[in-house]
């Protein structure tokens, strides 16, 4: 590594392997990655349309639902052409600046990400604990200021990473041993010290991602709390299925998120490709299961996605008997 006051000029472009180690996998890989990228965006899509749709639905749960689902699309979106363009067409190449705007995409909505899931934790405990109370305590003017702040928060967390590390030097191998930009992966080919780099982003992660999720397992602890008192075996058992999909998919994301941190700092030895793939479907399956433990698993949401495709159903058949 050559000292900070060096300098030498910056790649135009960085090579995204993919899978290191499985590219010869890499077409077999991509069936399971496309297809969860179709489910994210049918689903997510579905509960956009539903959402918007049905006024009955104007709540403040369905806009935090909402809100989710265009965080999940836009991040699934930040990662998933790009490698499948990699698995099929071996097209390696991403400009420099592109590299960095798709780094800053996918932290800052993993952040924002972050934020509406407390937002929805925080949404339920009171609708549960507190019923009386919950049209005052979230208006739409709040959640309007949660989504915003939530965003703001997102932005300003990953836009100083980001710049401290474009002004860095790149000047050893411009190959990134990844399937997308990612921030340790790419951090890791400056050619001087990144020990600054590496313990502000430690903090950084850690403290937003360890608080929401204290807090989110707070709330949820909460809501069984009070579910628990309550001598319906029925309730118990609705609350209990209802409750451990959402920690499931809450564990994955931010288990996940923090594990692949610590992989790429802590020389684990550990198979490349075991990193990537964990740095993968943390970030591409909670997009996919999101519509489906948020929304389709959501009674209200479910009913109307048979309603209103119902009626289109039965709207449609006229007319093509019509025609006949």
């Amino acid at each position: 590594r050559i000292g900070p006051s060096m300098t030498c000029p910056n790649p135009s472009t960085f090579l995204l392997t993919g899978i290191p180690g499985l590219e010869s996998e890499h077409v077999w890989i991509s069936i399971p990655f496309c297809l969860m990228y179709v489910i994210a965006l049918l689903g997510n899509g579905t509960v956009l349309f539903v959402v918007q749709q049905e006024e009955t639905l104007h709540e403040p749960m369905y806009y935090f639902l909402s809100m989710l689902a265009v965080i999940d699309l836009v991040l699934s979106t930040a990662i998933v052409p790009k490698m499948l363009s990699i698995f099929w067409l071996d097209s390696r190449e991403i400009s420099f600046e592109a590299c960095f705007l798709q780094m800053f995409f996918i932290h800052t909505f993993t952040a924002v990400e972050s934020g509406v899931l407390l937002a929805m934790s925080f949404d339920r405990y009171v609708a549960i604990c507190n019923p009386l109370r919950y049209n005052t305590i979230l208006t739409s003017p709040k959640i309007v200021q949660i989504g915003l702040l939530s965003l703001a928060r997102g932005v300003g967390v990953v836009t100083p990473l980001t710049c401290l590390l474009t002004s860095l030097p790149y000047c050893n191998t411009n190959v990134i041993p990844h399937s997308y930009c990612e921030y340790m992966a790419v951090m890791q080919l400056a050619c001087t010290d990144s020990a600054v780099s590496d313990l502000y982003s430690i903090i950084v992660a850690t403290a937003l991602a360890g608080t929401d999720f204290i807090f989110i397992t707070f709330s949820y602890g909460m809501i069984l709390r009070s579910v628990l008192r309550l001598s319906s075996q029925e309730a118990h058992l609705k609350a209990f299925s209802t409750c451990g999909s959402h920690v499931w998919v809450i564990l994955l994301f931010y288990l996940g998120g923090l594990l692949s941190m610590y992989l790429h700092i802590f020389n684990l030895r550990l198979a490349p490709h075991t990193q990537v793939l964990v740095a993968d479907l943390y970030l591409i399956v909670p997009p996919m299961l999101n519509p489906v433990i948020y929304g389709m698993k959501t009674k209200q949401i479910r009913k109307r996605v048979f309603k209103l495709f119902g009626q289109r159903k039965i709207l449609a058949e006229p007319s093509i008997k019509g025609g006949h």
